[in-house]
């Protein structure tokens, strides 16, 4: 059953494969990389999306996930973009898990910048520069239960990450800003909810899903162009 995984800055492709023995590990996804795969001849049993382009190329379609549902593709996401489209596209079949889709799917969370990160290129390794904005949430709000920072605190450190650029967003500027924040060790939340995925990959031989997808206009435009 042959697995392909899309993950870049949120966990690194060794642990990936530690994880899920022989899955095909690939950068993350850009629009039309999935639709090749539903279109193919040796289509995959299951994809797994984690990670995915968004401001320097067009990202993931979400009618190029539906097309690989309808084509008997097992579909998964989690963590990053992975979250954003099994939220969105739950009632079709796709298969979310971790705290971030569940976030995602009941509307506690709306704004697509919370899992942006900025990375450095495939040569680095994909090494993230940045902290997403669900992760600082996540760790300011264990700050608070720990009694490390106050409400009001927590409060003005949490407006103080939203109003910044995703690509300023860092731990480190808001320990800047509370050092009460220094001792407190950060928690990828991504990277929980990457792992919690892989995990169920490892496990799990998921039952297919067969969804009908409409040939709008956008969708055969994009099948002619590949």
């Amino acid at each position: 059953m042959k697995t392909i995984v899309f993950v870049g800055p949120t966990l690194a492709a060794a642990e990936v494969r530690a994880l899920v023995p022989g899955a095909d590990v690939r950068p993350p996804a850009s629009v039309g990389e999935i639709l090749d795969l539903a279109l193919g001849k040796r289509r995959p049993a299951r994809i797994a999306l984690i990670d995915g382009y968004f401001e320097r190329m067009a990202a993931v379609w979400h009618k190029e996930l539906l097309l690989a549902m309808e084509r008997g593709i097992v579909v998964f996401g989690a963590a990053s973009m992975g979250a954003l489209r099994a939220a969105e596209l739950a009632p079709f079949g796709m298969i979310g898990v971790g705290a971030i889709y569940k976030a995602f799917a009941t509307g506690e969370l709306i704004a697509d910048d919370e899992v942006a990160v900025a990375h450095l290129p495939a040569e680095q390794s994909y090494r993230s520069i940045s902290d997403a904005l669900v992760t600082i949430r996540h760790n300011l709000a264990l700050a608070r239960r720990a009694r490390s920072i106050t409400k009001a605190s927590h409060d003005r450190l949490l407006a103080s990450a939203r109003a910044r650029f995703y690509r300023d967003r860092t731990w480190r500027a808001l320990v800047d800003l509370e050092p009460a924040l220094a001792s407190h060790t950060l928690v990828d939340l991504k990277a929980v909810d990457a792992r919690a995925l892989l995990v169920v990959l490892a496990k799990a031989r998921t039952p297919k899903r067969p969804v009908a997808v409409p040939r709008t206009w956008a969708l055969r435009q994009l099948i002619a162009v590949r």
